[in-house]
């Protein structure tokens, strides 16, 4: 293990980033909330701090080996937790504990969009951008970002990308060279949240509410400017733009960029993993529309915009929520979507939970173990298109669908041990894990009435939902600090 590899580019990363406390000072500026102080606070200290970890070790430019990648994404993303909670507490509206303030931090970073505020409405709109610059910050992933930057100051990236990238087959790039397949993902992803903030803004939120629900709603952040989400609009035109840009993120952003090089739909409709998130999203939404009309929860139309919005925003993990989800909706659809939600979007999209891709290779699996009953002696191959997907692969999803049902169990009930009931405890660690961000029981609406110990339970829920597993786990293994 490089200990001054880690310490040179924890401090350069904190360098840099720390220039992301600049725009909520200019939006407390332009609004004139008063909540400057805060910002220029964290920015000094990111800064500060930065320089003070990278200075003592600054010099001949180090060399990232795989495992420095995984510590190196870990140690950042805590610690920009810690730091992205700093504006929360010094803030007086809202003045956060440091438990609550972190887990905000946490919740927007890792788009999973949980809360423990509440009387949104009445935030500062320096504040009220924050919380969606956190979700824009998280989308794609800080340190794919980085990767981008990185290069230029002579540090090669891709430790960090595979450390960072969700999926089981990291390796694949877009381009020859890592950095420019970080800023082709990262282009794609602005654009997408420009394209979005206008379809907003044409649908009637004004323009403060369209970027900041843009950023909320690319990410799969779920973060919003009012308590009551989506459904303060009360708008069919808006939770029909919400809807299709919510699929859209959930899918990889890697075809994004290949349909937009080619200019042709042809990308999308021959990737497998796209096809089955398709039809897992269609069937899902079918099924929510119909059960709330049946039920009489709604009319027919509007049953059918609802579902067409809150179901994809929970199977996605985006967390964006309508009229009177969940707590008066049917709860066969609230239990349907949130067992969806581990279902997540594509690998390399922003949102969560388990991807669809890594769904496809086990049904594959689990067919071809089948046919091995049958025929013992064959030799069939799991393909994923045209390629054949190595037993390495196969190993790493299998092993990683059981350590995340594994965590996701732990989680639960580590929650019920500290005194959450048990419907609360198994709701609001999906929601957290699988970066959704709504709860059930007593999270249905807020995640603050829950004691110190479960905030802290559910925001490293939501660090091991965000980076998968693996990076996290690797830091308990003893043989990783061997040198």
């Amino acid at each position: 293990m490089r200990l001054r590899t880690v310490l040179y580019l924890l401090g350069v990363l904190t360098t840099l980033f720390s220039v992301f406390m600049l725009p909520p000072m200019a939006v407390g500026w332009w609004y004139g909330d008063g909540e400057i102080t805060p910002f220029a606070a964290a920015f000094a200290i990111m800064l500060g701090g930065g320089l003070a970890v990278w200075y003592p070790v600054r010099g001949r430019l180090p060399e990232i080996r795989g495992v420095d990648g995984f510590l190196i994404v870990t140690l950042f993303w805590v610690a920009l937790c810690l730091l992205g909670a700093v504006p929360l507490m010094l803030s007086d509206r809202p003045h956060m504990r440091l438990v609550d303030a972190f887990f905000e931090a946490t919740s927007g970073l890792t788009t999973t969009g949980a809360s423990v505020l509440s009387g949104i409405d009445a935030l500062p709109h320096s504040i009220s951008y924050y919380r969606m610059q956190l979700c824009f910050m998280g989308g794609m992933g800080i340190v794919v970002l980085a990767v981008a930057l990185l290069p230029m100051l002579g540090i090669g990236g891709m430790q960090l990308y595979r450390a960072e990238t969700p999926g089981p087959m990291k390796e694949d790039k877009l381009t020859p060279r890592i950095t420019e397949t970080a800023k082709n993902l990262w282009i794609v992803y602005v654009a997408l949240n420009v394209a979005c903030a206008v379809a907003f803004w044409v649908a009637g939120m004004d323009a403060f509410d369209a970027v900041g629900h843009a950023f909320s709603t690319l990410s799969l952040g779920g973060f919003s400017t009012h308590d009551a989400s989506i459904g303060y609009y009360d708008s069919a035109a808006v939770e029909v733009v919400a809807g299709l840009f919510t699929l859209v993120a959930g899918v990889n952003f890697a075809l994004h960029f290949l349909a937009w090089r080619s200019l042709s739909v042809r990308v999308y409709l021959r990737d497998p993993e796209f096809q089955l998130y398709l039809w897992v999203m269609g069937i899902l939404i079918a099924i929510t529309c119909l059960a709330l009309y049946l039920s009489g929860t709604f009319p027919l139309w509007e049953s059918v915009y609802h579902g067409f919005f809150q179901a994809p925003s929970i199977i996605a993990d985006n967390g964006l929520v309508t009229i009177g989800y969940p707590a008066q909706w049917p709860i066969f659809v609230v239990l349907m979507l949130m067992l969806g939600s581990f279902f997540g979007g594509c690998a390399g999209s922003t949102g969560g939970a388990i991807k669809a891709i890594r769904f496809l290779l086990l049904f594959r699996q689990s067919v071809r173990e089948v046919k091995l009953l049958i025929h013992p002696r064959a030799n069939f191959a799991i393909k994923f298109g045209n390629r054949t997907v190595e037993e390495r692969v196969m190993t790493a999803v299998w092993g990683f669908y059981f350590l995340y049902l594994f965590a996701y169990c732990m989680f639960s009930m580590a929650l019920i041990a500290v005194g959450v009931d048990v419907m609360t405890a198994f709701g609001s660690v999906a929601g957290c894990m699988n970066n959704m961000g709504v709860g059930v029981g007593e999270t249905a609406s807020n995640f603050g009435g829950l004691n110190d110990t479960a905030k802290w339970l559910l925001s490293a829920s939501m660090l091991v939902g965000r980076l998968e597993v693996f990076p996290i786990l690797m830091l308990f293994y003893p043989g990783f600090w061997r040198r």
